[in-house]
């Protein structure tokens, strides 16, 4: 690079600086009234004061100063404020990490101060002082101020506030409660993304890589499978329509599972599922705990039929998903086909014994035009799957089968014969509800598990009270 160009580029920044200064000085962006010139009031979504700015940032704030610049030059009164976002959880869970000794938070945390600061022990104390979220978004929307001044933005620096402010909660809570007055908005229960460690809900933005992994509450329905008297196994399942053609139950072997009084009735779930359905609403007690395998080779009902199948194992069985049992339907669920199929094959490998198994098939219950009797199989044939372990075939056979099944399949058998997959659930669900069988239980859904909050705790789904929607 010539030293003219350089020459050049020095003498450009001693400019930018001069004129900056002196708009400084001089107000030239403090939008005093002025009765007699016409108004224009501009805001961008304001920064969240956790780290510094992006070159997405400078692309924002430059399209809001291009307009109040514009706007300007048309004889317009312009307010142009700048704000931080520092409440919720984020920055809580950057001091909670380094509290904690974090060693990724702290390197990152370090390199972002470093952008700003030359001196290393300017950096340590500034990074230990982030162990106060306040110090965290004191600095980070200090620095920000810095970059919008170096970029040239008109802002209006005397309206600066953060989230923080009482004046600003106070018109938070005046927001809500008139939106509530209209009817736009409403109260109730609900079930929400909640973290364990902080005990609070939290939203996507709470989440370690939430926009990322876009974790979202998901709605199981219980279903009760008899074992004695008041005494229940509940599988959760997202397609209860499916209900007519179970032919078994899988529990992991290896998981550990409890005997719970859950509001009077005697459940058995897994023991990961426990602090999960308390914080769902449900008035638990933990009477036992044990292995899965205890469970093997017992015999469940199924609810609205005569029928008795058998509790299997079933290694691919997650304890921390809903209630950790599953029940199985192979002949419209490619993993329950590929893993009856396994457990068929070699009964003793699985420690169960020949006579359990041999009898069951898969039992047909919905018609789907381009599939056989069994579309399970169908579609382990098409996709290759020779063995329950195969999951990411497994998983584009059961996307296919469960798409084609809802948007044509129908119900061949049961109280609900030729009701069309898409529209019986609800029916189903009335249903096992009549019989005292079903019941909601809620879990996270994400494209990555575990759901991480950003303070470090586990995320689930809790039924909170009072919550504005």
């Amino acid at each position: 690079m010539s030293k003219d160009f350089e020459n050049f580029k020095m003498t450009l920044r001693r400019i930018e600086k001069k004129w900056q200064e002196k708009w400084r000085k001089q107000g030239v962006f403090d939008a005093k009234p002025e009765p007699n010139k016409r108004k224009y009031f501009i805001t961008v979504p304001y920064p969240y004061a956790s780290g510094p700015l992006h070159i997405g940032h400078g692309r924002t704030y430059t399209t809001g100063d291009v307009i109040a610049r514009y706007k300007r030059m048309k004889g317009y009164n312009v307010l142009f404020p700048m704000a931080f976002h520092i409440t919720g959880t984020p920055i809580e869970g950057i001091s909670a990490r380094i509290r904690a000794g974090d060693e990724e938070s702290i390197k990152r945390n370090r390199y972002y101060i470093s952008l700003y600061e030359d001196d290393p022990e300017t950096v340590d104390r500034i990074l230990k002082s982030f162990e106060n979220p306040r110090n965290v978004a004191n600095y980070f929307s200090s620095v920000i101020s810095s970059d919008f001044d170096a970029l040239g933005f008109s802002i209006t620096w005397k309206r600066r506030f953060t989230t923080g402010d009482p004046e600003y909660n106070a018109f938070i809570t005046w927001q809500f409660k008139r939106l509530y007055e209209l009817g736009h908005i409403t109260t109730g229960t609900y079930p929400i993304l909640y973290c364990l460690k902080e005990e609070n809900a939290v939203g996507e933005d709470d989440i370690l890589g939430g926009d990322e992994i876009k974790p979202e509450v998901m709605e199981y329905v219980g279903i009760k499978f008899k074992l004695n008297d008041n005494l229940y196994l509940v599988a959760a399942t997202l397609r209860p329509e499916t209900i007519f053609g179970v032919t078994n139950i899988w529990i992991n072997p290896e998981g550990q599972y409890t005997l719970a009084r859950v509001n009077g009735e005697r459940w058995i779930i897994s023991k990961d599922s426990i602090i999960k359905i308390e914080r769902q609403g449900y008035k638990v007690e933990v009477v036992e705990e044990f292995s899965g395998w205890k469970l093997i080779g017992k015999y469940t009902d199924v609810p609205g039929s005569d029928r008795k199948v058998p509790i299997l194992p079933g290694p691919f069985v997650d304890t921390d998903e809903a209630t950790g049992v599953v029940y199985s339907v192979p002949a419209h669920a490619p993993y329950d086909y590929a893993a009856l199929v396994d457990i068929k094959r070699n009964p003793g490998e699985y420690g169960v014994k020949k006579e359990i198994v041999e009898m069951l098939e898969p039992i047909p219950i919905i018609r789907i035009e381009g599939y056989d009797i069994y579309p399970a199989k169908d579609a382990c044939e098409k996709y290759g799957v020779k063995s329950q372990l195969e999951k990411d075939k497994l998983e584009k056979a059961t996307e296919q089968v469960y798409k084609d099944e809802y948007y044509s399949g129908v119900l061949t058998v049961g109280p609900f014969k030729d009701w069309r997959v898409s529209d019986v659930k609800p029916k189903v669900v009335e249903w096992l509800e009549g019989m005292g069988r079903a019941v909601k239980i809620y879990e996270v859904s994400a494209l990555k598990k575990p759901v991480v909050c950003r303070c470090g705790g586990k995320v689930i789904v809790a039924v909170l009270e009072n919550q504005w929607f």
